[in-house]
């Protein structure tokens, strides 16, 4: 996943950039309030010109850009930066593909670890996962009548989500309570010093599902399910009415698989609480069968001949499954399930460069589509054909935002989808922002 701030130049080398704009400037475009702006111009850029197709230059294109309607967030970043920080900006923001490779980030320790700590007990083990709560869970908490869970991308940065929507939400955020889960690999441990009992992934784990490498076997889902088991606590929560659960990017792949095997759904429906998955922008969904939609809308069996892999966990259900998922497995029962569960499709329109990092460009990849907004279309048609029509699915288009998680939330049918909001029509398969 590659969140609006968590992008390092490519062809500029950070060395370049670091004389040009000065070492705090750079550091600045780091942070989560530097990024934001980052998100904001790339997406308001996306509008009028094809992703990282910028025709006549960046310099062209991002001048008529900013002469034409994208002076107020233009304006806020002139007020924080200076002039050629600002320039630099305007680069990243103009050139997604001037950027270094995801992986070289996501490799790298987080520079913030959450503040809380919630331990995670199960039968084969437990351990320590990074939180942050909005609140404080521990004491009796009348008001709350809704909780969000808020599940970060793949580089583990974008982390406050929960204060950003909060303020664009308003009122409709007064009754709410946030809870964010940080997923560590072993580098953030390393690099922060953290206590062995820290729970650590590796790079791809926990967005699949799959169990911790120390300190002892517990799933990503795991931790799902300790944050539910928490929030069901009538004695805390006596008027808790709706838990969402939603994430984007890596976190939107997170939240979809979990959707369809988690463990929670069980406890939430025993306590009368309802529950939402909000899946907005991942890279690739979890199909139920070997079917994927052809270039005339319609749906055959891939042949695995000609794409190996296409059907194996976590875009199918080969290989190698999580320990997590209840033996034996039943597909058809699960997907039965699925289709039955509140889930959202949050897309942007944006989101749409065939060659955007971390997208996937192998066969089982490109089989669901060219684009990220490619496959979340190609998926809900998936979804409409197996269900026949009859599901508790949704669609919602985000138009003009790309690949940024806070423009995706913020948005008017993603403040639908977290806090059901009107202004966004909420008509099976088709939103307007």
């Amino acid at each position: 996943m590659q969140t609006h701030q968590q992008s390092a130049v490519k062809v500029v080398h950070p060395t370049v950039a670091l004389r040009a704009m000065g070492t705090r400037n750079w550091l600045f475009s780091w942070t989560d309030l530097g990024g934001r702006y980052i998100g904001i111009v790339q997406s308001l850029l996306a509008a009028p010109h094809q992703p990282g197709r910028l025709s006549g230059g960046c310099a062209a294109a991002c001048r008529e850009a900013y002469l034409r309607c994208y002076a107020m967030a233009c304006l806020k970043m002139r007020l924080l930066l200076k002039p050629t920080m600002f320039a630099l900006f305007i680069f990243i923001a103009a050139n997604p593909h001037a950027v270094a490779v995801e992986l070289d980030l996501v490799k790298t320790s987080v520079p913030v670890v959450l503040d809380s700590r919630l331990t995670i007990q199960t039968s084969t083990g437990k351990g320590d996962v990074p939180v942050h709560i909005s609140r404080d869970w521990t004491i009796r908490q009348v008001d709350v009548t809704r909780a969000i869970i808020l599940v970060h991308g793949w580089p583990r940065r974008d982390l406050d989500a929960d204060e950003y929507v909060s303020k664009h939400a308003g009122k409709a955020a007064l009754d709410t309570i946030f809870i964010t889960p940080q997923f560590l690999i072993q580098a953030d441990v390393t690099g922060h010093q953290l206590p062995a009992a820290t729970l650590r992934w590796d790079l791809d784990g926990w967005k699949q599902g799959y169990d911790a490498q120390a300190p002892a076997p517990v799933s990503s889902f795991d931790v799902i399910d300790s944050i539910i088991q928490r929030l069901t606590d009538r004695r805390k929560f006596p008027n808790l009415k709706i838990i969402v659960l939603a994430g984007h990017s890596a976190g939107g792949q997170f939240v979809q698989r979990y959707a369809v095997v988690g463990h929670g759904a069980d406890a939430l429906s025993a306590a009368d609480i309802h529950v939402r998955y909000v899946v907005a922008n991942p890279a690739t969904y979890l199909y139920f069968t070997d079917k994927r939609m052809q270039s005339d809308g319609s749906f055959a069996v891939v042949d695995a001949k000609n794409c190996p892999g296409f059907s194996n966990w976590n875009m199918g259900w080969l290989g190698k499954l999580p320990a997590y998922v209840a033996q034996p497995v039943s597909v058809d029962k699960l997907e039965k399930a699925y289709l039955a569960r509140d889930v959202v499709y949050l897309l942007g329109t944006a989101d749409n460069d065939p060659i955007a990092d971390a997208l996937g460009m192998s066969c089982p990849y490109k089989i669901q589509g060219a684009t990220r907004y490619d496959r979340g279309l190609a998926y809900a048609k998936y979804i409409d054909f197996s269900a026949q029509g009859h599901s508790n699915h949704r669609l919602m288009k985000v138009p003009n935002v790309g690949h940024h998680a806070y423009a995706m939330y913020s948005s008017t049918c993603g403040l639908a989808a977290l806090f059901d909001r009107p202004g966004c029509r909420l008509k099976k398969w088709r939103c307007t922002r």
